[in-house]
């Protein structure tokens, strides 16, 4: 009876494990893959045209922000930022970006997931 039982409960276990719906993994770092058509500007760096990932890879700080290489085999670098606010969220992932100095790449200014109305806001250096 035990025995029927033990597999009775099993079974319904491994049926609703198979039913949760997926939580996509994205959602927890705001994993975004941005492609720009020419070189950006982040603090530190130029990023040339081409594929990148943005990720949020510490939920304890949502204000760092890691900047991988399209396949996310190469960490290009991490970038602290400080926190950004939208009066609404956006249905599309939001770029800002500033135009810099004649012949200076545009400058990434922020960047907000879908769906949300906080962001990341980067700072630069000022210049004296």
């Amino acid at each position: 009876m035990y025995r029927k039982m033990f597999l009775g409960m099993a079974g319904l276990a491994l049926m609703g494990a198979l039913f949760v719906p997926k939580v996509r993994a994205d959602e927890w770092n705001k994993r975004t893959t941005v492609t720009v058509d020419q070189p950006i500007q982040v603090p530190g760096k130029v990023l040339p045209a081409g594929s990148y990932v943005f990720a949020q890879q510490f939920s304890n700080d949502p204000t760092l922000v890691s900047i991988f290489n399209a396949d996310e085999t190469n960490l290009i670098t991490t970038i602290q930022g400080i926190p950004g606010y939208r009066t609404e969220p956006a249905d599309k992932t939001i770029l800002q970006f500033e135009e810099g100095p004649a012949g200076q790449p545009e400058t990434l200014k922020a960047w907000f997931y879908p769906g949300y109305n906080s962001g990341v806001e980067f700072v630069y250096p000022t210049q004296k």
